[in-house]
């Protein structure tokens, strides 16, 4: 598989093999992507890693010990050393906490981006750093480009089905230049089917659908009532401010909500438009009052700095708001400035996106990531919603 050169030095190169640690899930993705890389072998040294995050019970993801011992047994087949490195305390500080103190002040964060933030492409990099690897490969669909001018761009993958781009939009040019993607530039299926031709036991395993410390068969609800308390609310319409009923938990509702919102006099569904919850109060309306023109983003990240923009520093993009939303135009320009005697945004500085046409509004935590309107596969960057 064509992947950019490594940081290592051509001198360094000639004397050794390149060194890489393959991020090992369990899965059939990460599985192919050890296997590719242990066909470069006398070009590329290979080992496999599996990350513990969770220290609790888990049934679903990719944290369970059954996904644990897949990769081992992938890693035997393949002949490659495997190891279990322990990030517990990691993940609880920088996934679990936030995704517990998100919903207890009605933002939804999303823990899957967190994780790869600051697990997959933070603490791995920092372990692999300290082991003497020279990159980390993992089974994202997703593909690194290097520029003549030596800069990284990060690109979607092959299958647009499959695509997680928008799961690592938050990746610069350091962490780029060390991840290798091998099964980017492959669909799912042709991932499968290369892992039933190598015999590899993750071949039909489903993939991994479900958010990794929460249990199946308790779900969201149950994992927080055990971390914060919860608080029944109140819902009220978005124009009259009128009582409409009640809600079990504020903590659970989040913006964009159909379920459990009822429908209005006349018939038609209603949705929730914002979750307030001091006051306890969740705002609901028609499909029509989720439109907004836009969004403010912090916790900005770019792939290679901010797009050049015009006077102003704005610029045009796409907005991708979902894993596997559709991507619709937008105007980027820097968020002015808090008024005076107000402290900056704890995030950085952040930025001010404009829809070309109003869209459904993005809950608060949320990650919006942006793409390049003149080469709409090439990530520019991303942020949370404030």
């Amino acid at each position: 598989m064509p992947w950019p050169s490594s940081p290592v030095s051509s001198s360094a190169c000639e004397t050794r093999p390149v060194r890489v640690l393959v991020a090992m899930s369990g899965g059939v993705d990460s599985s192919v992507a050890a296997a590719l890389l242990v066909d470069d072998m006398g070009t590329v040294d290979v080992v496999g890693a599996t990350l513990k995050l969770w220290g609790g019970d888990s049934d679903s993801g990719c944290c369970s010990v059954a996904d644990v011992d897949d990769a081992r047994r992938v890693a035997d087949q393949l002949g490659i050393v495997h190891h279990v490195f322990n990030f517990v305390d990691d993940f609880e500080s920088h996934v679990v906490g936030p995704y517990v103190s998100g919903h207890a002040a009605g933002r939804t964060p999303n823990p899957c981006i967190e994780c790869n933030r600051h697990l997959k492409f933070d603490r791995l990099l920092e372990r692999a750093d300290r082991l003497g690897f020279d990159a980390v490969a993992t089974g994202h669909h997703a593909r690194v480009e290097q520029a003549p001018d030596g800069r990284f761009r990060l690109l979607r993958g092959a299958d647009p089905t499959k695509d997680q781009s928008y799961v690592l939009a938050m990746l610069g040019q350091h962490q780029l230049s060390r991840c290798r993607f091998p099964v980017g530039a492959l669909t799912k299926d042709a991932v499968r089917a290369e892992a039933a031709r190598r015999g590899l036991r993750t071949a039909h395993k489903p993939d991994s659908q479900d958010v990794c410390f929460i249990r199946s068969d308790t779900g969201r609800a149950a994992f927080l009532a055990d971390r914060v308390p919860l608080h029944p609310g109140r819902l009220v319409d978005h124009r009259s401010g009128d009582d409409l009923g009640g809600v079990d938990a504020v903590e659970l509702v989040t913006v964009g909500q159909r379920r459990g919102m009822g429908h209005g006099t006349d018939g038609r569904r209603r949705f929730v438009t914002a979750v307030d919850v001091p006051a306890r109060r969740v705002t609901v309306g028609p499909p029509e009052a989720l439109l907004a023109g836009g969004l403010a983003l912090d916790t900005v990240a770019w792939v290679d700095g901010p797009p050049s923009g015009d006077a102003e520093g704005a610029f045009p993009a796409l907005a991708q708001c979902s894993a596997h939303g559709r991507p619709f135009p937008c105007t980027v320009r820097p968020s002015a400035d808090p008024p005076p005697g107000e402290p900056p945004p704890a995030a950085g500085p952040g930025v001010d996106v404009t829809f070309d046409v109003p869209q459904r509004r993005v809950a608060p935590g949320q990650t919006v990531a942006l793409y390049d309107p003149t080469r709409p596969e090439c990530v520019l960057g991303s942020g949370v919603v404030r």
